[in-house]
């Protein structure tokens, strides 16, 4: 397994399907940037679903064990299932999994399901109607959201839902979320607001930290620590006393977990990411898209780069300015 100078294997690999999205939340494509009239990429400058290929099976090499299928909206991507049924013939991969709005999920999870997706995570910052669909830009409630987890779970597919907290727009948001996926048994996942991309106004003022929402979630609910270690997981975690469900703290900002990052992320254009916060990334579409394409070639420049990464940005926010142009999230994920 390839390990940088820091002790990090490489284990986990996001890959962004699309940069489109049938949303415009203020998290990461606020509308006022993403508009009507925002030119996004061609369906040939997406990696095809073959360069897919050959990178997996050399990042499997690498020792990735898990995929993650991110946006933009995965589930706007054509041919999204057909290519999961694919990504079967890699016996070493444990876990496929897909993030998602949930905006289709309802009407597409028989196919997610028979095509092998082993989990699915859904993306949703408040349970209130009006409020969600100021989030979320297009004026669009919770209620498809909610009946697409609803119906992952009576399909018997895992589910977790990551919330991202912001103050002064929805921590009032914390409690009834805990309080409605505590009783489907979900667990629901609160992320602190990150200084992603570079136009969602990021500012420390305007974070609630991992540690306000666990005194929050303590004055209500019994609560027993499960895994809380920021180097060996992305997040704390916490479960009900009643054992119902989990909940997770992701403290990227307050707590940094560089020293743990296992993941690698290949952005909608084709470019690999050894961090969520680069401003660059290494274009591997040259690499692919020739007469003489060498699969070993490929495996080298790979372990090469994330042999020599050093990414620390979060660990070096409170010392250096957060200004620095980064990539957008509808091209990563997350």
């Amino acid at each position: 397994m390839q390990q940088d100078q820091l002790g990090r294997p490489i284990r986990d690999l996001r890959i962004s399907l699309t940069d489109r999205c049938n949303l415009r939340c203020t998290y990461c494509m606020p509308k006022t940037i993403f508009g009507p009239d925002y030119v996004f990429l061609k369906k040939d400058q997406w990696l095809r679903f073959s360069e897919l290929d050959s990178l997996v099976a050399c990042f499997v090499r690498l020792g990735v064990r898990k995929i993650r299928l991110t946006g933009g909206e995965p589930l706007l991507r054509p041919g999204l299932t057909k290519y999961i049924e694919g990504l079967q013939q890699f016996s070493e991969i444990e876990d496929i999994a897909l993030t998602t709005n949930g905006l289709r999920l309802a009407e597409r999870i028989p196919e997610l399901c028979a095509a092998g997706l082993s989990r699915v995570t859904v993306s949703l910052d408040a349970l209130d109607a009006q409020l969600n669909g100021e989030i979320n830009g297009r004026g669009i409630s919770s209620k498809p959201v909610l009946a697409g987890i609803d119906a992952a779970l009576n399909a018997g597919l895992p589910v977790k839902v990551n919330m991202v907290v912001e103050r002064g727009v929805n921590e009032d948001q914390i409690l009834p979320m805990a309080r409605y996926f505590k009783d489907l048994g979900v667990c629901l996942r609160f992320i602190e607001f990150m200084d992603v991309g570079n136009h969602n106004g990021w500012n420390l003022e305007r974070v609630v930290s991992g540690q306000q929402i666990l005194e929050r979630l303590q004055a209500v609910f019994e609560l027993k620590p499960v895994d809380t270690s920021s180097n060996l997981a992305v997040a704390k975690r916490y479960a009900y006393a009643d054992g119902s469900a989990e909940v997770g703290l992701i403290t990227s900002v307050t707590q940094p977990f560089c020293g743990g990052c296992t993941r690698a992320r290949i952005s909608a254009d084709g470019k690999l990411y050894t961090c969520l916060f680069a401003n660059t990334g290494m274009d591997l579409k040259p690499l692919m898209r020739v007469d003489d394409f060498d699969a070993e070639r490929l495996y080298g420049q790979l372990a090469k780069i994330w042999g020599q990464r050093k990414d620390q940005y979060s660990e070096l926010r409170s010392r250096q300015t957060s200004s620095t142009k980064k990539v957008e999230m509808s091209y990563i994920g997350g």
